[in-house]
């Protein structure tokens, strides 16, 4: 989604003379590319702070990821399911699947926005607050609780959670100077990696081989999360931010860049923008940079390769997503575990993991003419993934439905990098954190929508393997437009090359720099990686 989160132009050395303000400058043009500033990049230091400590942003840097790892590891997250449907809750199939679990999207939907601003807003720390206030709260229910309600307010702080995240991704950006994006957010990004990974391993070996309780795993996770809340009270505050914590020069020249590079982009043949900056500081809301940039975000969709790759990330992410927030509930009926050491849970989620973050490395170096491709190649991943899908719905098999999970999950975070690429490197990061940030919002409000139909208590509240035969549909539906897209295009293509035109709006092959994706692996509620 969002969110629920990093690659640009490549680093240079540590001297000085990359934190000049020069430098500086020249590298903010470069970063149009760099991925977690898309998701909503902050604004650096300046360069003269830097140089004269060196040191200090290196460990502000350390400091946060480390509580990245930390606020990651929640070693009874992965089998949040099997205790709600274990003897020491006694919750229904039903009750967790029609009428607990969809309280998390309808959450994660109503506080994705206030979140985004809250951000930027507040710079970052009290939003990294709440996120550990509210992850401190699911576990005191979790532990405490015993009633329908109170399951369901722990899903709406999960949907809290999640859309806290956004404030993570950014905040490491307001540390460094732009120069050093590219290497900070691989940092930022491969800390949150291992909490997660090292997460379910230890909570499957708690289980396995401790053969210990769901109620002792998930105590286990309250100190681990109350640790992390700590951490983030310690967190240094940011001067400045992206929209609202800017001086009055900086938000002229932001808009003038912004409106610039936008519009020469989109209509190169008028010879400039449609309109011009504002010739004085922004003193209005009308004429701040954040309404500029969300009258800009209008000329994006006019952008074939934009459009294509922001509607993949809206309807593909909905799919995901809601594969992620049922598959523990399906793998609970394929094989209702007896016994605390029969559930492997923590094991799957760790293996999904470590695969996700290789084929999200792999995608980092396929080289494809994607303004030719981009449809065929998202055409027949979609059609494995619902292939997948099918398997997962019809096997009796639960290592099979394990295998079907990794498999499902790897390929989408495979295209992850490669769309958060195509969409990033065309615009300012200004634009890229509204962009991702829209396209997010609108694949919430999707799965909202389809879970408030098919799943939820008040709509057709459909047992969990009907649920997955509607996923099945979905992203056969989805296989059939991409696939007619991709002959339209392939087939223009060729019609124009025989002519002697040219294929879209790019001439040349759209190569993918090594990159790694800008979403976040979040873990969601019942134990899901995302």
């Amino acid at each position: 989604m969002v969110a629920e989160d990093t690659a640009g132009s490549g680093d240079r050395s540590d001297g000085e003379k990359e934190m000049d303000q020069k430098a500086s400058e020249d590298a903010e043009r470069q970063e149009d590319g760099d991925v977690a500033m898309a998701a909503t990049a902050a604004e650096s230091p300046s360069g003269e702070d830097e140089a004269r400590d060196p040191r200090k942003w290196k460990w502000s840097v350390i400091f946060l990821c480390f509580y990245g790892f930390m606020s990651s590891i929640k070693p009874g997250e992965p089998f949040i399911t099997p205790y709600l449907l274990s003897p020491e809750k006694n919750f229904t199939r039903e009750q967790v699947t029609n009428e607990i679990t969809p309280v998390l999207t309808y959450s994660y939907m109503a506080v994705l926005v206030p979140a985004f601003l809250l951000t930027d807003l507040l710079r970052y720390k009290p939003v990294l607050i709440i996120q550990g206030v509210s992850q401190v709260v699911i576990w005191i229910i979790l532990l405490l609780g015993g009633t329908l309600l109170q399951m369901q307010f722990m899903e709406f702080f999960y949907g809290i959670t999640m859309a806290c995240r956004v404030a993570y991704s950014s905040y490491i950006f307001s540390l460094v100077n732009p120069v050093l994006y590219q290497r900070v957010a691989g940092y930022s990004r491969s800390s949150v990696l291992l909490g997660v990974f090292t997460s379910s391993i230890l909570g499957q070996l708690c289980m396995s081989l401790g053969n210990i309780t769901f109620y002792t795993l998930n105590s286990i996770s309250l100190g681990f999360v109350s640790f992390g809340l700590l951490l983030s009270l310690c967190l240094p505050w940011p001067k400045r931010s992206l929209f609202f914590n800017r001086t009055n020069q900086e938000e002229k020249e932001l808009v003038e860049v912004a409106t610039k590079s936008e519009l020469d982009k989109m209509n190169p043949k008028d010879g400039g923008p449609s309109f011009a900056a504002p010739p004085c500081p922004a003193s209005t809301w009308k004429d701040s940079v954040f309404m500029q940039m969300l009258l800009e975000v209008r000329n994006v969709l006019k952008r074939p390769n934009l459009r294509l790759w922001s509607l993949w990330w809206v309807f593909n992410s909905t799919g995901y997503y809601l594969v992620l927030f049922y598959v523990h509930i399906l793998w609970n009926k394929v094989y209702p575990a007896t016994e605390n050491k029969n559930v492997y849970n923590g094991g799957v989620e760790a293996a999904s993991t470590l695969l996700s973050a290789i084929a999200s490395f792999t995608a980092g170096f396929v080289k494809i003419r994607w303004n030719i491709w981009s449809e065929l190649v998202i055409g027949i991943i979609t059609a494995v993934q619902a292939g997948l899908l099918l398997l997962m719905r019809t096997t009796d098999d639960i290592w099979v439905c394990y295998v079907c999970y990794v498999l499902f999950r790897s390929f989408y975070q495979f295209l992850v990098p490669i769309a958060t690429f195509q969409i990033a490197s065309s615009l300012t990061k200004e634009l890229c954190a509204l962009v991702f940030g829209i396209n997010t919002f609108f694949g919430t409000v999707l799965k909202t929508i389809i879970s408030l139909i098919f799943t939820d208590k008040r709509g057709l509240a459909l047992d969990v393997h009907s649920q997955f035969l509607v996923y099945f549909f979905y992203f056969t539906l989805l296989t059939v437009v991409y696939f007619a897209c991709a002959a339209v295009v392939i087939c223009r293509h060729y019609r124009n090359e025989r002519r002697g035109g040219v294929t879209r709006d790019q001439p040349t092959p759209t190569e993918l720099s090594p990159v790694v994706t800008n979403k976040e692996l979040e873990t969601l509620s019942n134990g899901k990686s995302a």
